[in-house]
């Protein structure tokens, strides 16, 4: 007994040594670049261009509803006026109807293009809401420092702040040694299938490959990941895939006063609760894994003790990550149930009942492996089971070790030298899925600094940018420009 307590007690002792040296060894992998260069930007003059642009209501079709054709052709013809450097230097292509290409030739052919990524639709304010605003959706006002309008975060300011990089660039006599490529699709907020999958398909046919791909996605936060006082950069390496499963239950219809003893609607119910009840699991997977080795490091002692020896401890992180929505979607493909449709009268049987569940797919996982999972978990062959048609595969990781990728993390640390750098799963889909085939290093960042309070007004009521932020984001992409082209 004696012997066997001695072991353990020295297993105990080597294993609490391992920790420690690794805990120890688990530091910073935060770069410290060179100064950026300077580039004078007048923060009141590219808010009103960007006031401007919000003032065009430009709203994709959707569901029957045609697009604002009127307000992107306005869009078009603003930009045309109002970055006249961009429009006498660069090569600008229209694709489709809304959409628009522009190509920044290089000095070197030789070298592959890099593309960033920008929409010029918006979302919709729904109808009778408009009064609850600050000030008018599609006002476009400057006011208290800030930009107010839908389109103010997602996404008019990414694509005038880079037409405003290059302008300035160009104004200042430079000129990349890599093509640069504006691909700004016109309908990302609906899928992107006449945007940006046409300019995919436009540079695949052209047989172009891309350096990278700068696409929206992640942002600056404080105070999101415990431990770290410092503000997070969040660059998004990932994307979840979508798919949504449709469950049909067919059943005598009828009288309710005379019901068979399980419903189309019951069935249903029981096949629905099923879903619920045996989620996909969780996991660490590329973004998600790495943002814990990168922001780790900043972290306190204990919390840095947990992250530095995840090849033991990654069950216990994995199983509080899944305590949270926010955080459970990091780790796990999600379940969403979103329609259920059956009945018409209360006393009346349905003869038919519907349901629709959602799935943000992790990567790793695939929409033919989600079916597989909810056939598999239903088990009732009442139950007929397909796929909406719109869907998509989760996107590979982008690898961080690469040149792209220091690229952007350099040009991060230049221009907010307080942040810290970390990849991340992006859990919401933009325009960059439809690019993942032409380059290995795809990237999902705006750079702007954000509250978590903020993130409510995307997409949501009095969205607006700070006018000091969308200057920033300006020589964010002036900056990146000189260190990813020249």
């Amino acid at each position: 007994m004696k012997r066997l307590l001695l072991s353990m007690a020295l297993a105990a002792s080597v294993l609490v040594l391992v920790l420690v040296v690794r805990t120890l060894s688990f530091t910073s992998r935060q770069v410290a670049p060179a100064a950026m260069e300077p580039l004078t930007v007048d923060a009141d003059a590219a808010a009103a261009r960007l006031a401007g642009a919000l003032r065009l209501k430009t709203v994709a079709a959707s569901e029957g509803v045609p697009a604002e054709d009127e307000a992107f052709a306005g869009l078009h013809a603003y930009l045309a006026e109002h970055f006249p450097r961009v429009h006498a230097e660069l090569k600008r292509e229209p694709v489709g109807t809304h959409s628009l290409l522009y190509t920044w030739p290089g000095t070197d052919a030789s070298l592959s293009p890099l593309l960033l990524v920008g929409h010029l639709d918006v979302v919709p304010v729904a109808p009778g809401t408009e009064e609850s605003w600050a000030h008018p959706p599609f006002a476009g006002v400057v006011a208290d420092g800030f930009v107010w309008g839908r389109g103010a975060l997602d996404d008019k300011s990414s694509v005038l702040a880079q037409l405003e990089a290059v302008e300035a660039l160009l104004a200042a006599g430079e000129k990349p040694r890599r093509t640069v490529m504006f691909a700004f699709g016109g309908d990302e907020e609906v899928g992107g299938l006449k945007g940006a999958v046409a300019i995919a398909a436009l540079l695949k046919e052209r047989g172009v490959r891309l350096e990278s791909v700068l696409d929206e996605g992640g942002v600056i936060m404080s105070g999101t990941v415990p431990g770290v006082s410092a503000p997070v950069a969040l660059v998004g390496t990932s994307e979840k895939g979508f798919t949504s499963v449709e469950l049909k239950v067919k059943g005598e219809g009828g009288h309710s006063s005379m019901p068979p003893p399980r419903s189309a609607v019951g069935v249903l119910a029981r096949a629905v609760a099923k879903v619920e009840d045996s989620p996909m699991p969780a996991r660490l997977e590329g973004g998600s894994r790495e943002l814990f080795l990168r922001v780790g490091p900043e972290m306190p002692f204990g919390m840095r003790l947990l992250f530095a020896n995840l090849w033991l401890t990654e069950p216990l992180v994995v199983r509080q990550l899944t305590q949270k929505p926010t955080t459970n979607a990091a780790v796990r493909t999600t379940t969403a149930v979103t329609l259920f449709q059956g009945g018409v009268r209360d006393n009346v049987l349905p003869a038919s009942a519907r349901a629709v569940v959602n799935f943000r797919i992790l990567p790793g996982d695939s929409v033919d492996g989600v079916l597989a999972h909810v056939r598999s978990v239903v088990d009732d062959s009442r139950v007929e089971l397909g796929t909406l048609a719109f869907q998509s595969e989760p996107s590979p990781v982008s690898r961080t070790d690469t040149e792209a990728f220091g690229h952007l993390e350099r040009t991060l640390r230049q221009v907010f030298p307080e942040v810290v750098v970390s990849s991340f799963l992006n859990v919401a889909a933009t325009d960059s899925r439809h690019y993942v085939g032409l380059s290995d290093n795809v990237f999902r960042f705006f750079p702007v600094h954000l509250r978590a309070e903020d993130l409510a007004r995307v997409h949501g009521k009095d969205e607006r940018i700070a006018v000091t932020a969308h200057a920033q984001a300006v020589r964010f992409y002036a900056q990146y420009l000189r260190n990813a082209a020249r």
